[in-house]
């Protein structure tokens, strides 16, 4: 079973700095692959302020958030995630959200993202394990890369007082209860960038609904 489609192959979770180029008051937490059918690659994360976003540079799976960006009630995340170069195998990235403990061995969060083969999960991290909240599913809202290797999607979480709705390119392609694995919203939220991926981050912002 790979790692980019489930994320349960996972080791030395860890977190490192980042370079002094790094948006200010970043952190990033590395989940290094086990899997020796799909290995990391060799070299750093980079993590960096580009144009009007974000540019990342992944050998190895990661998330990235700012310790100061926390949220509570209702509220929308959104983030346009433009891939610029990958090895070809598919591989996710998305938005984090109602996220703790990023640092440390309980670490939980929810995620919501695309990967390069025209599907999308949700999925709670809590600690060591994964659980699913919806499985990877094809969608034609999801961008696959074009000739150049590149694509654009525009994710957007809909956090409200009774449902989480999970956007791609402005089509809902999934409506959850705040129930279960998604009653917990309030928190940390941030970005997860799979390995052998580079993508730009633009218009990664939150408001409150």
């Amino acid at each position: 079973m790979k790692r980019h489609v489930f994320v349960t192959v996972l080791a030395l979770l860890t977190v490192v700095p980042l370079s002094a180029q790094a948006p200010k008051g970043w952190k990033v937490r590395v989940d290094r692959s086990t899997n020796a059918s799909d290995p990391d690659a060799a070299g750093d994360i980079k993590f960096v302020t580009m144009g009007s976003g974000f540019h990342a540079t992944n050998p190895q799976a990661a998330v990235f958030w700012n310790p100061a960006n926390t949220v509570t009630g209702n509220y929308s995340l959104k983030g346009t995630f433009k891939l610029i170069q990958t090895t070809g195998h598919s591989e996710y990235y998305g938005l984090v959200f109602g996220g703790s403990n990023l640092e440390g061995a309980g670490q939980n969060y929810l995620y919501f993202m695309v990967a390069t083969d025209g599907t999308w999960l949700i999925k709670r991290r809590a600690g060591d394990s994964t659980t699913s909240v919806s499985a990877k599913t094809p969608s034609d809202a999801v961008k696959k890369p074009g000739a150049d290797g590149m694509s654009t999607n525009a994710l957007e979480v809909r956090v409200m007082a009774d449902k989480i709705e999970f956007v791609i390119n402005s089509t809902v392609v999934d409506t959850i209860p705040k129930t279960g694995q998604t009653a917990k919203t309030d928190g940390v939220y941030g970005i997860r960038i799979n390995h052998h991926l580079e993508v730009q981050v633009d218009g990664f912002a939150l408001s409150k609904l």
